[in-house]
């Protein structure tokens, strides 16, 4: 048995790295087109004669949340995590890749020069509508692709660096994000049109798919070589029954990482999606290179949450790792908040100890749900995660575009507009706050319980 355990692909370090770059790339792809509209904000609610598309605030707000829209009302994301641990990473992950383009395509077109509608639908905007319905059929796909990929890399590094792998996928995501948050507005400007920077990003996503299927080549190998040397018993005790779902939602530990997910992620994700035009009303930046500022955030994490991840694979700490991200995550809302220091530099200086934040959260949240739940039914627990996480990542958006209409926005009796960020990045904080309390709980939670959380990865 351990002979032919040995002979296996994914202890061959090439093989284990080559198919976690591979996946990488596709995710990184996607969230490109994630991000893609972000730095456009200010350009959507321009009028059409200066190149915009006249939305409002509540308008984008509501776009912005439809990314969550079929996950969290039909159950998308749950229903992905159950066809994920039943059919398995190949079938999934193509079919992710299919919604991801599918959805990408829509948005596109509802924003293209080609989209003529003018009449409401069911009171709508209907070019804001069909976008969102875009956008959330895109948000499934990426979604479900995130936890196939979550599901590959632990398949691959159970035993190995397994935080430090999954630290540089969550760095090359972060590529993604960070070259839409640059190069979007630039591309519609280029281009002279809006949707310009939603196709591209659409044709990258045709070759993040081909890279997926380099990859199922590799896993159909590595399958064929684990069955070889697996026992009956061994894979009567691998499958997955519906049953399982009663552990996974009856198990403690797993509604304290969704929690902490789901608070972590709101204060960043949401924040990025309105970052870009903080920036220009609060620290006069130039909008040509605002965008460039909330990059720094994602390109912050490429090295750091690998760097981070090595140290839980080594030294472990995983618990206090979160609690730590989690203090600077709300201190960075709370200075964005205050009236001071409204120059270029101090939003840098934000965004980079963000940046740290940002990495040392996913770098110990992620490795740690193998250790509170069965690899067996990993994919079903990390869609129930994501569901969650997708709530607030819908609601939140729709949340602070309202918020910024409404409290926000000041018009001058010369027409002017400008903007107070106090309330939004208020509320931000408040999430930050929020996430120490849920954290602080899982450490003490794992030291009762014993998920090994604070414990080092790798296996001497």
């Amino acid at each position: 048995m351990v002979e032919k355990m040995r002979k296996t692909l994914r202890d061959s370090a090439a093989a284990r790295w080559g198919a976690l770059i591979i996946v990488s790339f596709t995710m990184m792809c996607g969230y490109f087109l994630t991000d893609v509209m972000a730095p456009l904000e200010d350009l959507l609610m321009k009028s059409v004669e200066e190149g915009g598309l006249g939305w409002t605030g509540t308008q984008y707000g509501f776009f912005t949340g439809a990314y969550g829209w079929f996950n969290v009302f039909l159950l998308m994301l749950i229903f992905g995590g159950l066809i994920l641990d039943k059919m398995g990473v190949r079938f999934t992950g193509l079919g992710a890749c299919f919604l991801m383009f599918l959805g990408a395509l829509i948005k596109y077109y509802a924003i293209s020069p080609f989209f003529h509608l003018t009449q409401p639908i069911l009171g709508f905007n209907p070019q804001v509508l069909i976008a969102g319905l875009g956008f959330a059929t895109f948000g499934v796909g990426v979604e479900i692709a995130g936890i196939t990929v979550s599901k590959i890399i632990v398949k691959w590094f159970t035993g190995y660096e397994l935080a430090l792998a999954l630290g540089i996928q969550v760095a090359l995501a972060r590529i993604g994000t960070a070259c839409a948050l640059m190069f979007s507005l630039p591309i519609a400007q280029k281009m002279g049109h809006i949707s310009f920077p939603v196709l591209f990003g659409a044709l990258l996503l045709c070759i993040g798919t081909i890279s997926f299927l380099v990859y199922n080549v590799m896993d159909r190998k590595l399958d064929k070589e684990e069955e070889a040397g697996e026992t009956k018993e061994e894979i009567e005790e691998e499958g997955f029954k519906l049953s399982d779902i009663k552990l996974i939602v009856t198990n403690y530990g797993f509604w304290l990482i969704a929690l902490l997910c789901v608070l972590f992620y709101s204060g960043v994700f949401p924040f990025l999606k309105f970052a870009t035009k903080i920036m220009i009303y609060k620290y006069d930046v130039d909008p040509y290179i605002a965008g460039n500022i909330p990059a720094i955030l994602p390109f912050g994490t490429i090295l750091l949450t690998p760097l981070f991840g090595s140290i839980y694979d080594r030294i472990g700490k995983g618990a206090t790792l979160m609690i730590i991200g989690s203090v600077m995550l709300a201190i960075v809302h709370f200075l964005f908040a205050l009236p001071i220091l409204n120059i270029w530099w101090f939003a840098v200086t934000l965004m980079l100890i963000l940046g740290v934040a940002f990495s040392l959260v996913p770098s110990a949240m992620w490795p740690s749900v193998p250790k509170i739940i069965p690899q067996k039914q990993l994919g079903t627990a990390y869609s129930l995660i994501f569901y969650i996480q997708n709530i607030g990542l819908m609601g939140v958006p729709m949340l602070i575009g309202w918020v910024i209409e409404t409290f926000a926005k000041r018009v001058a009796p010369d027409g002017a507009i400008s903007y107070d960020y106090t309330v939004p990045m208020a509320i931000f904080t408040l999430f930050g706050i929020l996430a120490i309390l849920v954290s602080v709980t899982l450490k003490y939670v794992n030291a009762k319980k014993g998920y090994g959380l604070e414990e080092p990865n790798i296996k001497k």
